[in-house]
């Protein structure tokens, strides 16, 4: 089968669960929302290998297999969606976090197909142990805060159910135990509200550590490479400030207590710093200037 079908089988795939997601858990009643087990059922995650593992395949013929591989921002972005739905999947034995299944998947379902239309330019230097120790933690930091930003749209949707849910208690509403308020849909089986920012704090504490190794495994990269740490192009520069965002963040949250909507702009603005990085930094020079070398 031609492997621009493959890649658009996988995006079908995920599609079709993304639809399934939103339909069962957004779109049910109250009633079925409460009435139904919580977290991915057996047949759900069972099918949710099939496109991971075709998406895999994809991943590994394009850039592992070929002795000279290409890679790009469509691979960038393809590998950290992959990551992202590989860590859920792994994620949902642990934690019942219900409304990120429809997002992910969608997410998944439009950055599968992008290295068949967009295939990059050949890797230079893989065969170099540190860039391709570089990339694989690059790639994992990158899927971490995907994770990390899904999380904290999340939690910062269920704080604005419960602050509406407050305000109408003088009309009668009535509260649950432990403080949350009468949610529906996914929302009514999350965990509470100090679970899920203490998972969020987790999240971006891991990706604070792999963004770190990814700047450092950079600097020796670039050394054994150009006989200096650091080139100051707008790459390093972006990562840089991803960094300085996520260091700011965490530091903010161990002494000033931040949660929140503080948090939520302190890790959007860390992914959104990350992605220019390396996916919007390749994105112009490939697509836009048509300078992919």
């Amino acid at each position: 089968m031609p492997a621009i079908l493959l890649h658009a089988t996988t995006s079908a795939v995920y599609a079709a669960l993304a639809v399934h997601f939103w339909r069962t858990r957004w779109f049910s009643t109250a009633h079925e929302a409460h009435a139904a087990p919580g977290g991915l059922r057996a047949w759900e995650r069972a099918a949710l290998l099939a496109p991971l593992t075709l998406h895999g395949w994809l991943l590994y013929a394009d850039i592992v297999l070929p002795s000279q591989p290409h890679f790009g921002f469509a691979h960038a972005l393809s590998a950290m969606l992959w990551l992202t739905v590989l860590f859920y999947w792994l994620e949902s034995f642990f934690y019942n976090i219900e409304g990120m299944q429809a997002p992910a998947l969608a997410l998944a379902a439009l950055c599968a197909p992008l290295p068949a239309i967009f295939p990059g330019t050949t890797l230079k230097y893989a065969a170099s142990l540190e860039f391709k120790l570089h990339l694989v933690i690059a790639m994992l930091a990158y899927s971490l805060s995907t994770i990390a930003i899904l999380h904290a749209v999340l939690m910062a949707t269920v704080e604005r159910r419960l602050h509406h849910a407050t305000k109408s208690r003088s009309a009668g509403a009535p509260l649950l135990a432990e403080g949350t308020a009468m949610l529906t849909g996914p929302l009514a089986s999350l965990p509470p509200l100090l679970t899920l920012e203490t998972l969020l704090f987790r999240l971006i504490g891991g990706a604070f550590v792999l963004l770190t190794l990814t700047v450092a495994t950079g600097i020796v990269f670039t050394q054994s490479l150009f006989g200096r740490p650091l080139r100051f192009d707008h790459m390093t520069v972006f990562a840089i400030v991803s960094w300085l965002t996520f260091a700011g963040l965490l530091v903010g949250r161990y002494f000033y207590g931040w949660r929140g909507r503080t948090a939520l702009r302190w890790t959007l603005a860390g992914f959104v710093f990350l992605l220019l990085a390396y996916v919007g930094s390749r994105f112009v020079l490939e697509v836009i200037l048509q300078r992919p070398g």
